[in-house]
Formats: C-alpha cells, structure tokens, sequence
C-alpha cells in the first residue's frame, strides 16, 4: 500500500473526530464515498466550492450525435492520461485500514476513478463505474482503457501534445476542437463503445445497486464520505440505513442533502478526519 503524509488535523476537529469513534466503535460499519474524498489526489469535486458550472455528456446525446461522441472521446482521452496518473491520498488509506482492521465491510463509492482499489480497498461497489474499462454497447465485449488509449493516440496523433488540460471530476476535458477525431469502435463487432461509467440520464445497473444495498444491510453503522449526497444513488443507500435507525457519521465539506438524519455531521476534509478516526479505531 503506498504512504502519504498524514494531513494534520484541525484541533478544533478533535471532538468530533472522538465522538465518531464513539458512535461507530464495535460496529461493523458500511463507508459512502462521493467526488470530496479524491480531491486531494487532484481529482476536482463537481459539487464542492468553487466547482465550475459544468454541462456534462448526457447518455441520449453520446448515442445520438456523432460530433458529440468526437468531442466526449476526445475529451475523455486527454482527461484519461491525467486521471489514470492520479494516486490514493490519505482518506482512500485510511478507509482500507479500517477494512483491513475488520471495521469496514466494504465501500460503495459514487467515483469513477478507481483509487479505492488502488489503495488497498478489497470489497468495492463502483456504482457509477470505472474508468478504466470500456464496453460495446453492440456486443457487450469490454476492453480495458489502457488498450483504447493506444488505439486512440495512433489513430489520432495530435491528442499526444494536448495544452491547458483541464481535469474534470468524471475524467474528461472540455475541448471544442476536434478535428477530424477518429472515434474508437468494437474489434469485434464495430459497434460503438463506452467508457463504463454511468453517464448523466443514465440508470445505475440493477445488479450495482443491489450489490450496493446489500453491503449495506449487512452493516450496523454507515459512514458517508466526501458526498453531498444530490445524487440519487447516494440518498437511496442513507434512505435504507435510517429506516434500518443506523448511526450515520458524514466527513464532508459544505453542507448534504442527509445531514438532518445524519447522527454526526463533521464539516471538513476527508484526509484529515478519516486518518485520525482511522488513527484511534486501529490502535
């Protein structure tokens, strides 16, 4: 697992930090993740302060408009070359520790990035999907993302020197100018192929979200981090943990839609409080 430099904590955090150790000591606990939990790896946050107003890729408009598709695949690659270098930060170790430790049961995570694993995380429900895998919408034939990244930068060797990139929290870029983009297809079948994550006006597969709420059924206590809980997936899974009257303890900077049923709410940086809690839960 790599190291990182512990951030330092906040003292006025420091009962609050005791008191989530209180409320989830003994329990077996169930960890939410959103977009706050990765900034810290340089992955920005769609919803946190100072977030841009973004517009992004709808699933009807990547199925019905090829220049569309140029422009996200485009975009998508440039952003993938950053995104794929981005590294777990201290929040992401501090929670497979306490998986490790026997206090988490697993993490249902809202990201697409794929730091959870990355930092040692072994039982990880990605409900909006991966980055780093792409499927044919045709044939169902998945592909690896790394593969389509050289098939990309062949076909297409102006994305090799791209300037002024952007990232975006789902792995993309914005970019206009696409030129004569060759968009990526099936080696099996032709048919057009998708990253596997769930795009906007997209359902969260059936099989994702059951496999999510069963993680948490089988928990005694849900821990929500770095999510403000707007989207719908995030607000289901607290849904079923309060009427099941779990201790639910939110890390998140700024305010979420769950905090009025949350047992505790810390306003502040995932780092920094989930290594402390992490600190004192595994001594």
């Amino acid at each position: 697992m790599p190291v990182t430099t512990l951030p330092a904590l906040d003292p006025a955090l420091l009962p609050f930090v005791d008191q989530a150790e209180r409320v989830l000591t003994g329990r077996r606990v169930a960890v939410l993740t959103g977009a706050g939990v990765s900034t810290d790896s340089g992955i920005p946050d769609y919803r946190g302060e100072g977030a841009p107003v973004r517009n992004p890729m709808t699933f009807q408009t990547f199925l019905g408009d090829a220049r569309a598709r140029q422009r996200y695949w485009a975009g998508s690659h440039l952003g993938w070359r950053y995104f794929a270098v981005a590294g777990p930060n201290a929040g992401h170790e501090a929670i497979a520790d306490l998986e490790l430790a026997g206090v988490v049961n697993g993490v249902v995570t809202q990201n697409v990035d794929g730091l959870h694993l990355r930092a040692g995380s072994r039982h990880v429900v990605d409900v909006h999907g991966s980055m780093d895998r792409v499927f044919c919408l045709a044939c169902g034939q998945q592909f690896a993302r790394e593969d389509i990244a050289v098939r990309m930068t062949r076909d297409n060797p102006w994305l090799a020197e791209p300037e002024n990139v952007k990232l975006n929290p789902d792995g993309d870029v914005d970019i206009d100018a696409v030129g004569e983009m060759i968009v990526p297809t099936c080696t099996v079948c032709e048919g057009m192929l998708k990253p596997d994550v769930v795009f906007f006006g997209e359902f969260v597969p059936t099989t994702k979200f059951a496999a999510a709420a069963a993680l948490i059924r089988s928990a005694d206590a849900l821990l929500i981090a770095g999510s403000s809980l707007v989207v719908n997936s995030g607000i289901r899974l607290l849904e079923q943990a309060a009427r099941r009257r779990l201790p639910i303890v939110i890390v998140n900077r700024g305010e979420t839609k769950g905090d009025a049923r949350a047992t505790l709410k810390i306003d502040a940086g995932t780092s920094e409080v989930l290594s402390a809690l992490t600190e004192r839960m595994t001594a």
